[in-house]
C-alpha cells in the first residue's frame, strides 16, 4: 500500500536539523506516513504556511497568529527563548530609544523577532527585510544602522565587532517573567484527527532520538552551522534543543497565549488568538 506523503518544512539551521535528524534518516517507524523534508528560511515557511502549502512546518509564534483557520500547534518542537533571544547589533553603540531613529535590517515581518522588536519600541521606525543570514554583514558593511539577528547570529554577532543594543528574550523576561516563544511546529487540521496524532507522537520520538543520540544528530546538524565549530554549534543546538522542544509545557503555553494577547492589545495583530494545542 502506499504511503501517505507528509511535506514537512523547517529551517536549514542546526537546531531544526538536530530535532529532524531521526525522521530525516529513517531512524523511525512512521507506519503508513512518509516524510518528505524541504528547508527553508523561516519567513518563507511563514509565508508558504499562509497558503496552507505544507502538512507539517515550521512557524513563527507571531505568524501562527495568522494561522489559526489551517493549521494547530503540535505540543513539541518550540524554539523557547529562555532569558535570551533575537538580538539587535550595530557597529556602534546605541540605546533602546536611538533605535526609533535608526534604520533597521530585518529578517521578516512575520518573525517573532520583529513582533517583539514592535512591542519593544511601540513606535514607527525604518526597517528594511534582508535574508536572515545576511543580516550582520549588512550592518557591519554600514549599509544598516542596525539589525535584528536570528539563529546563529546570537552567538556570532561578536566576530563581525557588532554591538549587543538590546536582547529581546531578556526584555521579554523581565517584562512578563517568561520565556520567549519564538517558534513552533504546526500540522494542518483537515489531515484528521489520527493523523495529526501519529504526526505529533513522531515528532516527540525524533527529539528524544536526537537529546539521546547527541553526537549523532549533532554531527548531521554541524552542516548546517554557518560561521559555527562544533562546540559553538552544540551550544546554540542546546538553547533550542531541550525540554522545551519536547513540550511546552504549561508556562509554554501560557507564554505562547501571553505573547499573542501582547501583540493584539498593541495593535500589532489585528484579532484576538485562540491557541490551540494538539493533545
Amino acid at each position: 500500500m502506499a504511503k501517505r506523503l507528509i511535506k514537512v518544512g523547517h529551517s536549514p539551521d542546526p537546531d531544526d536539523a538536530f530535532m529532524f535528524y531521526a525522521l530525516a534518516h529513517h531512524k523511525l517507524d512512521t507506519g503508513d506516513l512518509e516524510f518528505r523534508h524541504e528547508l527553508q528560511d523561516i519567513e518563507t515557511l511563514n509565508r508558504r504556511a499562509l497558503q496552507g502549502e505544507l502538512e507539517v512546518t515550521a512557524v513563527s509564534i507571531h505568524a501562527y497568529a495568522l494561522l489559526t483557520d489551517k493549521y494547530t500547534l503540535l505540543p513539541s518542537g518550540c524554539s523557547m527563548g529562555d532569558r535570551y533571544g533575537p538580538m539587535v547589533v550595530a557597529r556602534r553603540p546605541l540605546s533602546v530609544a536611538d533605535l526609533v531613529k535608526a534604520r533597521i535590517a530585518v529578517p521578516g515581518t512575520l518573525t517573532t523577532a520583529f513582533l517583539g522588536l514592535r512591542l519593544l519600541l511601540s513606535a514607527p521606525f525604518t526597517y528594511e527585510v534582508v535574508p536572515f543570514d545576511q543580516i550582520l554583514g549588512a550592518v557591519a558593511a554600514g549599509r544598516f544602522d542596525a539589525g535584528l539577528i536570528i539563529h546563529e547570529g546570537q552567538l556570532t554577532f561578536q566576530n563581525q565587532g557588532l554591538h549587543c543594543v538590546v536582547d529581546l528574550g531578556v526584555w521579554w523576561q523581565e517584562q512578563t517573567g517568561l520565556p520567549l516563544p519564538l517558534g513552533g511546529n504546526v500540522v494542518r487540521r483537515n489531515l484528521g484527527r489520527d493523523t495529526i496524532r501519529q504526526i505529533s507522537g513522531l515528532l516527540k520520538e525524533s527529539i528524544q532520538y536526537g537529546l539521546a543520540h547527541r553526537s549523532e544528530a549533532l554531527a548531521y546538524a554541524l552542516q548546517y552551522a554557518r560561521d559555527m565549530n562544533q562546540a559553538l554549534a552544540d551550544q546554540f543546538v542546546g538553547m533550542y534543543v531541550n525540554e522545551w522542544t519536547l513540550d511546552y509545557g504549561p508556562r509554554g503555553r501560557q507564554a505562547v497565549r501571553r505573547l499573542l494577547e501582547e501583540a493584539h492589545r498593541a495593535g500589532v495583530i489585528p484579532n484576538p488568538v485562540s491557541v490551540e494545542f494538539v493533545e
